[in-house]
């Protein structure tokens, strides 16, 4: 959900659901903004008592998902900033916490918000971090994706009246 063409996603009744927010450590400034923003998004939501968890990096991002949705959550919601250096560390990184996040809803039926951003530079984090004269906005964006997809499952796992 980025940019151009989002959805204007429209979640109700979700108060109830068990959601958990993971945020990596580096780069304060720009986690700061996303956690902030997931957040708000929660609180907006009616979801008063969300997890909130730190790891020290994205890369550490899919194991904690992983033990958390095995644990009873409704949704999980993943947030970190990789950005570009001038070895192959990115790439790797970047490749290694998308699959292993997209392993983890697959696998346990979970959802995963993704809100791990991978920029090439500081400036593009800081634009996409939901802080005063941000662009976007991707914690708030994580959450919302996350719930409205575990508001869909609940849906379709409840019997139709």
């Amino acid at each position: 959900m980025s940019g151009k063409g989002a959805p204007e996603l429209s979640v109700k009744n979700c108060g109830d659901l068990r959601v958990a927010v993971i945020a990596a450590q580096w780069h304060t400034e720009v986690m700061d903004g996303l956690v902030n923003g997931a957040l708000r998004a929660l609180t907006e939501l009616g979801i008063d008592e969300p997890t909130l968890l730190r790891v020290p990096g994205s890369f550490e991002l899919p194991v904690v998902a992983k033990v958390l949705a095995g644990r009873g959550y409704d949704a999980v919601v993943a947030l970190g900033v990789v950005i570009r250096g001038g070895t192959p560390h990115f790439e790797y990184v970047c490749q290694g916490v998308t699959q292993g996040l997209t392993q983890v809803s697959i696998e346990t039926g979970v959802p995963i918000g993704f809100g791990v951003l991978t920029c090439d530079d500081e400036q593009q984090a800081l634009d996409r971090a939901g802080l005063e004269g941000s662009k976007e906005d991707k914690g708030h964006e994580a959450v919302t994706a996350a719930v409205a997809t575990a508001a869909t499952l609940r849906s379709v796992s409840e019997p139709w009246r």
